[in-house]
C-alpha cells in the first residue's frame, strides 16, 4: 500500500473555487501548495484553514498572466519541498486561476483578448510545461474550464472560446504524457456564487434567477458544489479517468 502523502498545487487557491478545492484537497489527505495572485493575507488564512486539518500547506505568489515569472515560481517551490519533504515533486497540478471578461464581440478590445488568453490558455499552458519535470508519474493535472465552453451566452465569447481551446489542450495532455501515467482531465463549473467577475452571479438577482430557471436542479452552484470533485480526481480512486470533461453544473441549459 502507497504510504506516501501526495502534494497537490492549486493556482488561485486563495479564494472561490481554488480554496474550495484546496480545502477539500486536503481533506482527502494530500499536502497543498496554493498561490495567489496579489491578495496575501487572504491566501495565508487558507493555509491556516488547512493546516487545521492536520496537513502541511504554504502559499506563494504568482501572476499566471506573467509567463516569465514561472522559472522562479518554480524554482521557490522546488527549492522548498526539496527543504521540507526531500523531494522536488508534487503530484497533482490544479490550474485554477483566472479572471472573468464579459464584453460583446462588437467592443472587446485586443488587449483584454491577449489578457484573456495569456492568463487562461499561456499560463495553463507554460506552467504546466515548467513543472511537468517535477510532477511524479502517475500524477494528474486538473484543468478548470466552465459550461460556457459548451454553451453559448452573450458577452463570454472570449472567455468561453479560450477555456474551449484548454479543454483540447487538456486531450493532448492527456494523449502525450499517457507514457508517463500522468491523468489529464477537465472540470467544468457552471455558474458558481463567488465574487469572480465582480461576484455578478452571485449578486445580480436577475442573472443568479435566470441561472436557476436554466439549471435542472433549479439552483446557482455554489464553490462546495465543485471543489469535491477536484479533489476526487486527486486520488486513487480517479486513477482510470483521463482525458474527460466533467461538467459540475447541476445540469444547467441541458
Amino acid at each position: 500500500m502507497n504510504t506516501k502523502t501526495n502534494i497537490a498545487l492549486v493556482t488561485g487557491g486563495n479564494r472561490g473555487l481554488g480554496k474550495n478545492s484546496a480545502l477539500k484537497i486536503a481533506q482527502k489527505g494530500l499536502d497543498v501548495i496554493i498561490t495567489y495572485r496579489s491578495n496575501k493575507e487572504e491566501a495565508e488564512a487558507v493555509v491556516n484553514e488547512i493546516q487545521s486539518l492536520g496537513r502541511n500547506a504554504v502559499a506563494f505568489q504568482l501572476d499566471t498572466k506573467d509567463i516569465k515569472s514561472f522559472d522562479a515560481f518554480v524554482k521557490d517551490v522546488t527549492s522548498h519541498l526539496q527543504e521540507n519533504t526531500g523531494s522536488t515533486h508534487i503530484d497533482y497540478l490544479v490550474n485554477n486561476a483566472g479572471t472573468a471578461l464579459y464584453s460583446p464581440i462588437t467592443e472587446v478590445t485586443e488587449e483584454q483578448l491577449d489578457d484573456v488568453v495569456d492568463i487562461h490558455f499561456k499560463g495553463v499552458f507554460f506552467l504546466t510545461q515548467k513543472l511537468l519535470p517535477f510532477i511524479n508519474d502517475g500524477g494528474g493535472i486538473i484543468n478548470v474550464s466552465s459550461g460556457l465552453a459548451r454553451f453559448a451566452t452573450p458577452g463570454s465569447s472570449v472567455y468561453g472560446s479560450i477555456k474551449a481551446g484548454v479543454e483540447m489542450l487538456t486531450k493532448y495532455m492527456a494523449k502525450e504524457l499517457g507514457a508517463r501515467k500522468i491523468k489529464a482531465n477537465v472540470v467544468a463549473p457552471g455558474a458558481i456564487e463567488t465574487d469572480f467577475g465582480g461576484g455578478r452571479v452571485r449578486d445580480n438577482e436577475e442573472i443568479n434567477a435566470m441561472v436557476a430557471g436554466a439549471t435542472a436542479l433549479g439552483r446557482v452552484g455554489l464553490p462546495d458544489d465543485i471543489g469535491g470533485v477536484v479533489a476526487f480526481l486527486c486520488t486513487e480512486d480517479a486513477g482510470w479517468i483521463n482525458g474527460q470533461r466533467i461538467e459540475v453544473s447541476g445540469g444547467m441549459f441541458l
